[in-house]
């Protein structure tokens, strides 16, 4: 397993948003970006950390911040999940793990003693293609705070 630290090059990566549009992190590099890995569209724990980015979205934009969500699931998957809880930035597409993986975010977990790999939870803050803070400890109530820090 990857496992990246503050001021690794972030990995790059190719991959489609909700509307089928090619997203590749190389032509993001002038941004600051929030690309925050989640397990699933539509599930508490996500919608409550997706909801919690959405309600501080234009906080987040007036200090300089893009936006990416990422998880396994596909791009009609992505798009019911905007839709249904109106929310104004991309969510994109790694169904085959590549980008998870590349991550590291890919892992084994633990949930009341059973084992099983899935997705953990991480942003990471990336400027000039530069992790430049990892939050591994997401708290989905107050994650736009986290990555104001």
């Amino acid at each position: 397993m990857t496992k990246l630290k503050i001021g690794d090059k972030a990995p790059d990566f190719t991959t489609m948003n909700q509307n089928g549009e090619t997203v590749k992190l190389k032509d993001l590099k002038g941004k600051k970006i929030a690309l925050y890995f989640y397990p699933q569209d539509d599930t508490p724990t996500c919608t409550n950390q997706a909801c919690n980015l959405r309600d501080n979205y234009e906080m987040l934009l007036s200090k300089g911040f893009s936006v990416y969500g990422i998880s396994p699931d596909g791009v009609k998957d992505h798009v019911k999940f905007i839709k249904k809880f109106d929310l104004p930035f991309d969510l994109l597409t790694d169904e085959n793990l590549e980008i998870a993986n590349k991550y590291g975010v890919w892992a084994e977990k633990v949930n009341f003693g059973r084992r099983y790999m899935g997705i953990v939870r991480t942003t990471f803050i990336i400027e000039k293609g530069i992790i430049t803070n990892i939050i591994g400890k997401v708290f989905s109530q107050k994650h736009a705070g986290q990555i104001m820090k």
